[in-house]
C-alpha cells in the first residue's frame, strides 16, 4: 500500500526520533530528563490531523494547519517534541500536496503564505513552551510568546508567515531554511538517499554532518553561540571518527544540550527524502 503523503510526514518524525545516535537529542536509547522517547511517538501521531490538514491542496491556510498538528502534538505529558521539525514541514507538505516536491514550489508556498497563516503560528505558541530568542525591542508586541495576544499587532502590520520567518532569520535555522530555498533539508534529503545502509544509520551519519557544519541555534538560543560552535567543533570530531557518537551522545545528554533544529533539519530532510523514493 502506498503512503499518502501526511503519513510520509508523520514516518519521518518517528524515523528522526528512532535514529541513534543523535548527540544531545532524544533518540531510542536515551531520554531527557522530562523528555522521553514516548513522548515523541506520541507527539508524531498526535500530529496526524494537522499533517493532514497541510496535504491537503484545498486545505487552511498552511499556519492554520500548523497550529492544529501543534495541539495534537502537545498531546502528551512531556511538553515541546517536534514544534521545529512541524513548522519546517507545513510549506514542504503543502508544496508536496500540490505537486512534485522541489525547493521551488516550497519557496513559492512559503512566500505566498498571509496574515492568517501568521495568526495560526503564533496561537500555536499556547499549546506548549518553546524556547526564543528575545526579540529585539521595535518587536516586542510581535513576541511570539504572546501568543493571541500578538495578533492585533499582526493584523495591524499586516504581516505574514514569511515576513517573520525573514525577522528571525538570522538566529532560527527553521526561519533560515524558510527564507533560503530550504537548502539544509533537500541536501540532507540527497545525501540519505544516495547513501546505504538501515535509513536511520544513514540519518545518524547525516545529523553528525549537519551538527559539524553549522553552529545548532537552538543550542545558541538556549546556551549562547559559544557553546554552539564548541557543540560544533565536538560534532567534527565524532564525524571524523576522533570521538566516539555514543560518547558524545551520551556528554550532551549529560550536559543539558540539545541540538533541537539540526534534528528538525534531519526530519525535514527525511520527509523529502521518503517522498523521493528512499524506501522503508
Amino acid at each position: 500500500m502506498t503512503r499518502t503523503i501526511a503519513q510520509q510526514a508523520e514516518l519521518a518524525l518517528l524515523l528522526e526520533v528512532g535514529t541513534t545516535p543523535k548527540p544531545g537529542n532524544v533518540d531510542r536509547h536515551r531520554d531527557h530528563n522530562e523528555l522521553h522517547f514516548e513522548h515523541f511517538l506520541a507527539g508524531a501521531v498526535g500530529a496526524s490531523a494537522g499533517l493532514e490538514a497541510l496535504a491537503d491542496p484545498d486545505g487552511p491556510p498552511i499556519g492554520v494547519a500548523f497550529e492544529r498538528a501543534v495541539e495534537g502534538m502537545s498531546d502528551q505529558s512531556g511538553g515541546n517534541t517536534q514544534f521545529g521539525g512541524l513548522l519546517l514541514l507545513a510549506p514542504l507538505v503543502r508544496a508536496a500536496a500540490l505537486g512534485e516536491l522541489t525547493p521551488d514550489r516550497a519557496r513559492r508556498i512559503a512566500e505566498g503564505t498571509g496574515v492568517e497563516d501568521t495568526v495560526g503560528f503564533y496561537r500555536a505558541f499556547e499549546h506548549v513552551d518553546v524556547a526564543v530568542a528575545d526579540p529585539p525591542e521595535d518587536m516586542d508586541t510581535l513576541d511570539v510568546r504572546r501568543g493571541s495576544g500578538a495578533v492585533p499587532a499582526v493584523r495591524q502590520r499586516n504581516l505574514s508567515l514569511y515576513d517573520i520567518m525573514e525577522r528571525s532569520a538570522d538566529h532560527d535555522g527553521i526561519a533560515r531554511e524558510w527564507t533560503g530555498n530550504f537548502e539544509r533539508t533537500f541536501d540532507a534529503a540527497e545525501a540519505i538517499k544516495t547513501r546505504d545502509g538501515p535509513v536511520t544509520d544513514r540519518a545518524a551519519a547525516i545529523f553528525l554532518d549537519m551538527l559539524a557544519a553549522d553552529p545548532d541555534t537552538f543550542v545558541a538560543i538556549n546556551h549562547g553561540e559559544e557553546v554552539a560552535e564548541n557543540v560544533r567543533e565536538r560534532a567534527a570530531a565524532a564525524r571524523d571518527g576522533r570521538v566516539d557518537p555514543g560518547t558524545l551522545a551520551e556528554e550532551l545528554i549529560t550536559e543539558g544540550i540539545n541540538p533541537g533544529t539540526t534534528a528538525d533539519l534531519l526530519a525535514g530532510g527525511l520527509f523529502v527524502a521518503l517522498l523521493r523514493g528512499v524506501d522503508v
